[in-house]
């Protein structure tokens, strides 16, 4: 409490039994009942920690206790200053103006403030918090207050804890405001919950008391859930185990949400079994999980869509799409694991390699594709003519090869070569024709430590070769004397290098078209040998002797400079041809001087466009390969990848080499018009082609069957016999001056749209 001037006679020796003393109205006294009645007072005061003081405003005397002095860090001996002011500024700032019309009011003996707390500093510089409790006790004759008498105690600890438990309080709030999470506690007993503001708020019941019944909130229980969760919640208070569960609700204004809960069970003071929980509206999380899982399903499924794709991809890289064989991509990675089987069980390789004889003329004369069907027949025949552990390979049109693991010393392989003849000369029935044709077969074994698959696999078609020769329908094995065929191989390979020197080899052309306009897109070279004797030839009369001389890549770059020049002059005449493609060898790809080679022809970038050929094995491809690949994009020149879908190119090379263009095989063009599987995976690998950015090219486009399909199906470049076919470079200006590609295709779509029109039910179907 304040302090005025103290009286001289305000100190009293004995301490708080003297304030004792005061509160009754009596003076000193030796009485020994008085005088334990003033130790009892004394040593419950200083027990309770209640700092006395007395007021006595009619003798101008005031007395402090020592633990009044003590709370306030004073020594229990010390006197107290009489300044009024001076203590006052020792009350915190905050609470001075209240606690000087607090003292006013108490010693005016107003109720109100007979208790009231407030801060003052302590002599160590903190602040203690003070209650203070005073009544008046005495008053003079006009009823003034003249004698207030109190205690103060240090409530600073209890303040405190105060402060931490408001503080918790507020922390917990805030964090239950903040996560919206929704408190209730239910008194089982009673069947009486009681819900705080925001729970009441999640369940839309703004105004509800927050008391209410148990069954409120399974009214707000969505009907699908109800039975389950109330068979959880009562199997839970049964067991007294707790639990969490998620259910959806209806809130009061008929909105659903979805609520997740965790209750727990305790028993309070009172021994009363309650549940206390909590409640939190994960509407929006449950939204945002299921569309994560809507997203990671739909993912999943394009991958597996994707994966799908790729395993076709590469199942149709290794296997012939007609028959369903094995291709000679596949048969060139078995020939080296079948050797190193034979090598390791000591037994033989034999390798039969099997030409269909008269095959030509059932395509000419009945078409392709009855020519399909005995290739079918064919492949069965084979398929089903060998022991599981047998390899059986399409390798070619109307080319198989088999291959064995015999004993060295069998006789074997030669009655399988004479059954599979007689099995493919019976006749067989198509569109009421009886279809005949036989079969030539090439045979070599080898065996030993030195066993050499590929060559064997070349004896093999030396022999077929003799077999052939010798009048076909029969079988020959590979020996000494069929080298004499190689002698006519040689001779043709010096006439190649002849060729090479007097500049017989020649480009010839095929245009290219947009699909959509129909416009000329670019112009394929192929290369064409003029022979003195023979006339002109297709690169299948030379190309694999010309493999073998090594001269391949020398054709390449005469053919490449060759196809420069002829571009220049038709620039010059006028014409625009935008791109024209080469073929480049396997070989040629490995040249360390190519990139040096090619900057000295000074190619325009984008006028030039290498197709690697379905011999190279692009899944394969060396350090050196990778780096004259990258040389050519540098240098401007696209990346081609020719005959798509039947050669060597996997959908993993293709990931790895990122072309610009994908040339689809023929093969795979031919039977668009007649086979929605066909179409459908021609339209795959435009799909294909499209995601990763890759124009694609379809050969062999026949018909206007063939063109329509394409377009529709997005194909970017159309190129084949329908359109334009090879010319040599003289030709080239007055064909596309003439533009004859058009007006056929413009009569035959013409004639197509007429007959779509006469017959819709048919064109439907």
């Amino acid at each position: 409490m304040p302090v005025k001037k103290a009286h001289p006679e305000a100190d009293r020796p004995h301490g708080d039994i003297a304030a004792a003393e005061t509160f009754v109205g009596t003076g000193p006294t030796d009485h020994p009942d008085l005088a334990e009645r003033e130790s009892r007072w004394n040593y419950a005061l200083v027990g309770s920690g209640l700092g006395v003081w007395d007021h006595n405003y009619r003798l101008n005397r005031k007395y402090y206790s020592p633990t009044w002095k003590t709370i306030r860090g004073m020594a229990p001996d010390e006197d107290v200053a009489g300044d009024y002011e001076a203590w006052l500024q020792l009350v915190h700032p905050d609470d001075r103006d209240f606690v000087v019309h607090a003292i006013e009011r108490q010693n005016a003996g107003d109720p109100e403030y007979q208790v009231f707390q407030y801060r003052e500093r302590h002599r160590d510089g903190r602040w203690v918090w003070i209650d203070c409790r005073g009544a008046c006790v005495e008053w003079d004759k006009n009823g003034v207050p003249t004698r207030v008498v109190g205690t103060d105690t240090d409530i600073t600890a209890r303040k405190e804890a105060e402060e931490t438990l408001s503080r918790l309080s507020r922390r917990l709030d805030l964090a239950l405001e903040i996560s919206r999470i929704g408190v209730f506690e239910a008194d089982i007993e009673n069947d009486v919950v009681e819900w705080d503001d925001r729970l009441i708020a999640i369940y839309g019941l703004q105004g509800a008391a927050r008391k209410i019944g148990g069954d409120a909130w399974a009214k707000r229980l969505h009907p699908d859930d109800r039975e389950r969760v109330l068979g959880l919640a009562d199997r839970s208070v049964e067991s007294g185990s707790d639990f969490q569960q998620e259910y959806r609700i209806i809130r009061g204004d008929g909105v659903e949400r979805i609520i997740r809960a965790r209750p727990a069970f305790f028993v309070d003071g009172n021994g009363q079994r309650k549940l206390i929980g909590a409640n939190w509206d994960v509407t929006e999380e449950v939204a945002l999980r299921n569309e994560l899982q809507r997203a990671k399903d739909l993912a999943e499924a394009r991958n597996r869509e994707l994966e799908a794709a790729k395993e076709s991809i590469e199942y149709l890289a290794l296997h012939d799409y007609l028959t369903g064989l094995p291709n000679r991509r596949y048969l060139d990675k078995m020939l080296d694991d079948r050797a190193a089987e034979c090598r390791a069980n000591g037994l033989a390789l034999a390798i039969l390699h099997i030409d269909l004889d008269r095959f030509k003329q059932i395509n000419d004369t009945l078409g392709h594709r009855a020519g399909d069907a005995m290739l079918q027949h064919a492949a069965h025949v084979l398929r089903h003519s060998v022991r599981a552990a047998d390899f059986v390979a399409r390798i070619g049109g109307d080319e198989f090869v088999i291959l064995c693991a015999v004993d060295p010393a069998s006789k074997k392989i030669a009655n399988l070569a004479e059954r599979l003849i007689r099995e493919l000369r019976r006749p067989v029935r198509y569109e009421g024709h009886d279809c005949r044709f036989g079969a030539s077969i090439g045979i070599a074994v080898n065996g030993g430590a030195k066993l050499d698959a590929k060559q064997t696999l070349l004896d093999a078609d030396i022999a077929l070769y003799r077999a052939k020769g010798l009048g076909r329908n029969r079988f020959e094995f590979f020996s000494a004397s069929a080298r004499d065929d190689v002698v006519s191989a040689k001779r043709l390979a010096d006439q190649i290098l002849i060729g090479l020197d007097r500049h017989e080899f020649v480009p010839f052309y095929q245009l290219q078209f947009d699909a959509g306009t129909l416009d000329v897109a670019g112009v394929e070279t192929l290369a064409r040998w003029q022979h003195p004797v023979h006339g002109l030839l297709t690169p299948d009369r030379f190309l694999d002797i010309a493999e073998d001389l090594d001269v391949v890549s020398t054709i390449d770059a005469l053919i490449l400079e060759r196809a420069l020049a002829d571009r220049r002059t038709w620039i010059k005449e006028g014409l625009s041809i935008p791109k024209i493609s080469v073929n480049v060898s396997a070989r040629r790809l490995t040249d360390p001087d190519l990139g040096k080679k090619l900057r000295a022809l000074k190619i325009e970038p984008g006028a030039v466009a290498f197709e690697l050929l379905e011999s190279i094995s692009l899944d394969d491809c060396d350090k050196a390969v990778a780096a004259n690949l990258k040389k050519l994009r540098k240098l401007g020149i696209d990346i081609h990848i020719d005959d798509f879908g039947t050669g060597h190119a996997s959908i993993v090379s293709l990931l790895r080499l990122s072309p610009n263009t994908l040339k689809i095989d023929r093969e795979l063009i031919r039977m668009l018009p007649q086979s929605a599987e066909q179409r459908k995976l021609v339209g795959s690998i435009i799909d294909i082609g499209r995601s990763l950015n890759i124009l694609v090219i379809a050969e062999g486009v026949e018909t206007a069957d063939h063109i329509r399909i394409l377009e529709q199906l997005g194909c970017d470049t159309l190129q084949g016999y329908a359109l334009a076919r090879p010319m040599p470079a003289t030709q080239i200006p007055s064909f596309i001056r003439a533009g004859t590609w058009r007006h056929g295709l413009t009569a035959a779509r013409a004639l197509q749209t007429h007959l779509r029109r006469a017959l819709p039910s048919r064109t439907a179907k």
